[in-house]
């Protein structure tokens, strides 16, 4: 005669059984999946029960939220991106066109020519001294604000209380008291705690507009559920629609307190001048009804027109994000990667790259491009940089110099190209700015920009380490099943 419990036992084990089915066909079928994270994915709930299924929920879906989405599009579709016939058209190399096309098809915005763009920082800045650069940035910024007289719109993923964080509010305060028009959109996990701070109160009272975007995700109580640290991970500031800023650069002091022992933060920024700044200002705009469902739709065309500069460079702005279809950061990347026919040189803090961009960039020394990428020696995050160095010994292989650089965490997200074509942004090359977070980054060809670009990164190269390839061989074998597993995983994180 049998048991009860054995009966229950039965039940429950064929329900859960039933269960990670369901979830596996689930992570399968998914829109926008690689194969290698649909593998992944099942392995995890095959391999974890209940546990899996429990991962998959809180991060295996990417929803920002159905009403979220619906604003989105609607402004997409409404805000004016640029009337291309007030400006030159961009006469760009056939080289330099592919890659320029297709980073038009994400966003629609067109290369434009006759833009002013600044590398913020000194040339002569000392490489011992890196954060120079990002404090004479943030004061271009402060500066900026001061002169506005229409409106300050500011993105930033990350805004820390600190030295520059507290003066880029002070200065934000100071506009929005004379009259003009302050938007402040921060990142709802990145910026927790500028969000409860007294700043965050202070920058209300003045009357400045805020936003703490993506702070309802998951929302379980309308089934919402989904990854829990998606982000806004963009850095865009708009002043007066005359100028724009953009990179890698957060709104805090290099010293970076919230994560101090990694610092000083590396960063690049900026400053934009001409019809390109409408493209910043769009991206701005569309998140900002998307979270809030302010009617600016009109903005970017009722400010004033954005100045064209002759001679000017070419430049063109794109921002992806989780709605984005298709795998188009990790897609401009491959393009800007191809593209390359003499040199390519590429410094990025976070680098899990997923199979496009790997195979891509293993194939540049092929073609005969010299290819160097820099990554920080020491990683805030242990599980990318792992996943970082379980590529070493593929990227060393297929001839590219890898280096590492000691003296803080080089934040950076550059490529310049053949020294006529630069990418600057806040996308890092790893699978979370590829195909979860918002990010923007500036596609810009222009020998003279490019080359303050590779004179930067040149600074880092010089002050880096070469890793050999005998000292990857020689890592113990804990430490490299270590990584490779953490590899592994990498297109489920």
């Amino acid at each position: 005669m049998s048991s009860p419990h054995l009966g229950l036992h039965t039940v429950f084990g064929l329900l859960l059984f039933a269960v990670h089915l369901v979830v596996m066909a689930r992570a399968i079928t998914r829109p926008d999946r690689t194969p290698a994270a649909r593998a992944a994915w099942v392995l995890v709930i095959a391999f974890l029960p209940l546990l899996g299924v429990v991962a998959y929920l809180l991060l295996g879906e990417t929803s920002i939220g159905r009403e979220r989405i619906r604003r989105l599009q609607a402004a997409e579709a409404r805000t004016s991106r640029l009337d291309e016939a007030a400006y030159a058209p961009a006469a760009l190399d056939p080289q330099a066109a592919v890659l320029f096309d297709f980073c038009r098809s994400i966003n629609q915005f067109p290369p434009v020519s006759g833009n002013r763009i600044a590398l913020l920082g000194d040339p002569d800045a000392p490489p011992s001294r890196p954060e120079v650069n990002s404090d004479l940035a943030i004061d271009s910024l402060i500066q900026d604000i001061e002169q506005a007289r229409d409106h300050v719109h500011i993105c930033f993923y990350i805004w820390l209380d600190d030295g520059n964080g507290g003066k880029v509010a002070d200065a934000v305060v100071a506009a929005a008291r004379r009259g003009v028009q302050c938007r402040i959109m921060v990142d709802a996990l990145g910026s927790r705690a500028f969000i409860h701070g007294p700043r965050w109160q202070q920058l209300r009272e003045a009357g400045v507009k805020l936003v703490a975007t993506l702070n309802d995700i998951p929302r379980l109580g309308h089934l919402a559920i989904g990854r829990l640290d998606l982000r806004n991970h963009r850095k865009i500031a708009v002043i007066d629609n005359r100028i724009a800023y953009c990179g890698s650069q957060n709104c805090a002091d290099p010293a970076f307190a919230v994560q101090a022992k990694y610092a000083p933060w590396v960063d690049i920024f900026l400053r934009c001048e001409g019809p390109v700044v409408r493209q910043a200002q769009y991206l701005f705009v569309c998140t900002w009804i998307a979270e809030t469902g302010e009617p600016l739709e009109g903005l970017p065309g009722a400010a004033p027109t954005p100045e064209s500069f002759e001679p000017g460079c070419v430049a063109q702005m794109y921002g992806t994000g989780p709605t984005t279809p298709g795998n188009a950061m990790s897609n401009s990347f491959v393009g800007g990667i191809y593209a390359a026919r003499e040199e390519l040189l590429i410094t990025t803090p976070y680098f899990a790259p997923d199979e496009a961009v790997l195979r891509a960039l293993s194939a540049a020394p092929h073609r005969g491009v010299r290819t160097t990428v820099i990554f920080p020696e020491r990683n805030n995050s242990w599980l990318v940089g792992s996943t970082c160095r379980s590529c070493y010994m593929d990227l060393l292989s297929s001839g590219i110099a890898i280096y590492e650089y000691p003296l803080g965490l080089l934040h950076t997200k550059s490529m310049t190209i053949d020294g006529q074509i630069a990418l600057v942004g806040s996308a890092n090359m790893d699978r979370r700015s590829m195909q979860l977070n918002f990010e923007n980054n500036l596609l810009i060809a222009d020998e003279q920009v490019t080359a303050a670009v590779r004179a930067r990164q040149l600074g880092y190269l010089a002050v880096s380490r070469l890793v050999e390839r005998d000292t990857v061989l020689s890592w113990p074998f804990h430490t490299r099943l270590v990584q490779n597993a953490a590899g592994m995983m990498a297109p489920v994180l």
